[in-house]
């Protein structure tokens, strides 16, 4: 199943959606034809979906959205049954996977991203890298969704996009064995980790970050896809899904999601070692190989965009594709509401 969260400026209300044939339908306003909308339903024996309705109790603190949640979650679409519904197309409409997440871990489990990265300032790999997954904490509260607008930070010079995917965890839990750690995912979405490589590359040095290169926003979406919507394509320690990154319409990035050296379950056991982890809680995978301009080199990008700047600006469209979990598409934009003081 396919769900997300879209604004509806005409009803001033943020609403649930399931997205099906190229459509989203508002979940409450399914509900208010019960009886040819259950035949559209069949029940499921994974109960990792019955935990979504947590996920969004906990996101919108809204206890008549959180039942009408539980009760969707609860059940399988059948598309073709919602033929006879209102639906809000997919275009025109910015919207996320999670309005707000609880908090964000962005982690660093690709390996072909770490040594590239490294190796082009003249390091290697540490030892420690393959001992255990490592996260850093980013600003949860600056997520950006689909099709939303990022103002063109005024603080840094070299924009970056960064192809990742990322875990939405979907029950409460602590101390989770990696055996079981698959059940505690609600869905996947896509992620893109805006980051500012000058200042992150000054910061990092001083043995702390990235904080200030990377804080500024990062997009989610767009949408979350329940994990058995993914299970026929599993492979390795991921799953053998296609990731490709555009700018302007022009492919610059292009990886495999099966690549991955740590697998989600491993980094949700990592993260959840003496913590408790929560309904919406991010954890992103990192960046996949190739996935970014500092790996692709900013001159090999501005000769493929043709022109003289290879780092992103204001203009640019950046599109980040992951085969069944959708494109996330971002418009940079000059940030005109800057607050000097």
């Amino acid at each position: 199943m396919k769900f997300c969260t879209v604004y509806l400026p005409n009803q001033e209300m943020t609403c649930i959606c399931v997205a099906a044939n190229r459509h989203l339908y508002p979940v409450h306003e399914l509900l208010q034809d019960r009886e040819p909308f259950l035949s559209a339903w069949q029940l499921t024996n994974d109960r990792r979906l019955s935990w979504l309705n947590e996920l969004f109790e906990t996101v919108f603190d809204s206890q008549t959205v959180a039942e009408q949640f539980a009760w969707a979650a609860e059940l399988r679409l059948m598309e073709h049954a919602l033929q006879n519904f209102r639906h809000l197309p997919q275009t025109d409409l910015s919207y996320a996977p999670v309005v707000q997440a609880t908090s964000l871990r962005d982690f660093f489990a690709f390996e072909e991203h770490v040594r590239t990265a490294r190796s082009n300032r003249g390091l290697d790999v540490p030892p420690e890298w393959y001992q255990f997954p490592v996260f850093y904490f980013s600003n949860h509260q600056s997520i950006l969704g689909h099709d939303a607008e990022l103002p063109s930070p005024t603080h840094g010079k070299w924009l970056d996009y960064e192809l990742e995917v990322a875990a939405v965890i979907g029950v409460e839990c602590r101390d989770v064995p990696a055996e079981a750690a698959d059940e505690v995912i609600a869905g996947y979405t896509i992620l893109n980790d805006w980051s500012l490589r000058d200042l992150q590359i000054e910061e990092v040095k001083v043995g702390l970050g990235p904080a200030k290169g990377k804080d500024f926003a990062t997009s989610l979406g767009p949408f979350l896809v329940t994990p058995d919507e993914l299970e026929d394509r599993r492979s390795g320690k991921g799953y053998d899904l296609e990731m490709v990154a555009r700018v302007n319409g022009v492919e610059l990035s292009r990886g495999n999601w099966r690549d991955i050296h740590w697998s989600f379950s491993e980094m949700i056991t990592r993260a959840s070692q003496g913590v408790t982890l929560y309904p919406g809680d991010v954890l992103g995978s990192g960046t996949v190989g190739s996935g970014c301009i500092l790996e692709l080199g900013a001159e090999n990008v501005a000769a493929k965009l043709d022109r003289k700047y290879g780092w992103l600006q204001a203009g640019d469209v950046v599109e980040l594709e992951v085969e069944r979990l959708g494109v996330l598409r971002n418009k940079i934009v000059k940030d005109s509401d800057s607050l000097a003081l």
